[in-house]
């Protein structure tokens, strides 16, 4: 494996790389600001940018390096395929030649430099690569920026299987804070207004039929058809599995539900299926309303 990384020494790491933008004062300002470098070298119309700012010039940015070579790529490739995954940078080293000034027009090859030896590290076990990029302004050699980073397979972790999201929590308050008691007792509770005797869901703080604020609980049946309903295909969202079946549930007793529609495949769910509730752990602290289509009535 060894032999296979170094033959990779000497080969180019970019090619014929260009800065996305010229040497310039607000990148200046901006490193200045945020490193506490008030130098007056770097103000003013014969400003110069500070040294360490040599990389900066060659970076990427958001978009990624469009002139890193395929050699690179393959070198990476190599150690991911041999189960060294995770990177770290461990160090750089940068040697001046000129100083740069705004207007420089920067480009940039890379090479690389070394790949040591599998080396054993608190981090895991993996090879160091280091790569030295020679820094051009208007072609003339500028300076020199060695970087090195550890590609290693992590030690002591364990693989674990990834945790399954939990599904949303419900939004519990004063108003509604009734009904979700009556599910951890398997219970459907609606309201009933104590004034006009109208049932109502979901539970609201008055009646919408008088306006009157009084209101008693009642048991619902469970028992209901299918009113509408629709099938989740997109987006996927974390802890539920597409495609599944969302009805509007009309109850027995005349109030309309949102539920999922189970014991079905999504496809056959139809309008008017008669329906029955029951209770569906989803973790270990939630259960929700759910709605199963009846055997043999579908």
């Amino acid at each position: 494996m060894y032999e296979r990384l170094k033959a990779y020494e000497g080969r180019p790491a970019a090619v014929a790389g260009r800065g996305k933008d010229p040497v310039n004062l607000p990148m200046i300002r901006h490193w200045c600001e945020a490193m506490g470098d008030a130098h007056p070298a770097y103000r003013g119309p014969d400003a110069v940018a500070p040294p360490t700012m040599l990389q900066a010039w060659t970076m990427g940015g958001l978009s990624g390096h469009e002139d890193r070579s395929a050699e690179y790529g393959e070198l990476l490739a190599l150690l991911d395929g041999a189960g060294y995954t995770s990177v770290v940078a461990t160090d750089c080293e940068q040697e001046y030649l000129r100083p740069l000034r705004p207007g420089d027009e920067i480009t940039f090859d890379a090479v690389v430099e070394s790949v040591s030896p599998r080396k054993t590290t608190k981090l895991g076990t993996g090879h160091f690569v280091t790569t030295r990029t020679d820094v051009r302004a208007g072609g003339e050699l500028a300076g020199t920026h060695r970087f090195r980073i550890l590609k290693y397979a992590p030690a002591g972790r364990p693989a674990k299987p990834p945790e399954r999201p939990r599904r949303p929590r419900p939004v519990i308050n004063r108003d509604n804070a009734g009904f979700w008691e009556g599910v951890a007792d398997h219970r459907l509770l609606v309201q009933r207004c104590t004034a006009c005797g109208a049932l109502r869901f979901p539970w609201l703080p008055g009646c919408a039929d008088c306006g009157a604020p009084g209101w008693e609980t009642v048991e619902a049946s469970g028992e209901g058809t299918v009113f509408s309903y629709v099938v989740m295909h997109h987006p996927p969202f974390p802890a539920f599995d597409p495609p599944y079946a969302v009805g509007l549930v009309e109850l027995a007793e005349g109030i309309r539900i949102v539920g999922n529609v189970v014991g079905v495949p999504h496809d056959k769910v139809r309008i008017g299926m008669p329906v029955r509730l029951e209770f569906l752990r989803v973790d270990e602290e939630l259960e929700l309303p759910v709605f199963r289509a009846v055997e043999g009535e579908r």
